[in-house]
């Protein structure tokens, strides 16, 4: 590759880097050109663009986009899954590819919003729930003790009101 066409790849990366929102560096070898493909094919439902770099050109963009903790682990043949929306879609997308072909892909680690991650740090990012799920467990959590409250409060006026009721019967059948 000539170093005009180097440059511009560096620049394409580094810019990818800068604009993703997660990174998630796997190991490839043994996969199929025919597999590659497939997995290509997942992550890019889920928008998530997978690019397999040369070391050397992804360390100069890691460099240029300021993540030089990020270059120790790009190490042997990376493919980069680049995620620009939610943090765990490129990650899930990985491991159901993994899971459903039994392909051997390794995830090395990765970029989530600018901080380095291992590749556990990263599967437990995975394993979390969906953000619409965690708001809704948090908004629960929040409003059940309130519900509580009320229900103490309304006890004893429904109380007091069948306590009214009950005598109310009793004057009339007198």
């Amino acid at each position: 590759m000539a170093r005009p066409e180097k440059e511009q790849q560096v620049e394409l990366l580094t810019d990818k880097l800068n604009k993703a929102r997660v990174a998630v560096l796997t190991d490839y070898r043994g996969l199929t050109v025919s597999q590659m493909q497939d997995l290509r094919g997942r992550l890019r439902g889920g928008e998530v663009e997978y690019r397999v770099v040369k070391n050397t050109l992804a360390r100069l963009a890691a460099a240029a986009s300021g993540h030089d903790d990020f270059q120790p682990l790009l190490l042997g043949p990376v493919g980069i899954a680049f995620g620009y929306d939610d943090l765990a879609t490129p990650i899930k997308l990985v491991n159901e590819f993994v899971r459903s072909t039994r392909l051997k892909l390794d995830i090395v680690g990765g970029l989530v919003e600018g901080r380095v991650m291992s590749a556990d740090q990263l599967k437990q990012l995975a394993d979390l729930p969906p953000k619409e799920v965690l708001i809704s467990q948090l908004a629960g959590t929040v409003l059940s003790p309130i519900a509580s409250l009320a229900a103490a409060l309304n006890t004893p006026l429904a109380q007091l009101a069948s306590a009214l009721e009950v005598h109310k019967n009793n004057l009339e059948a007198a």
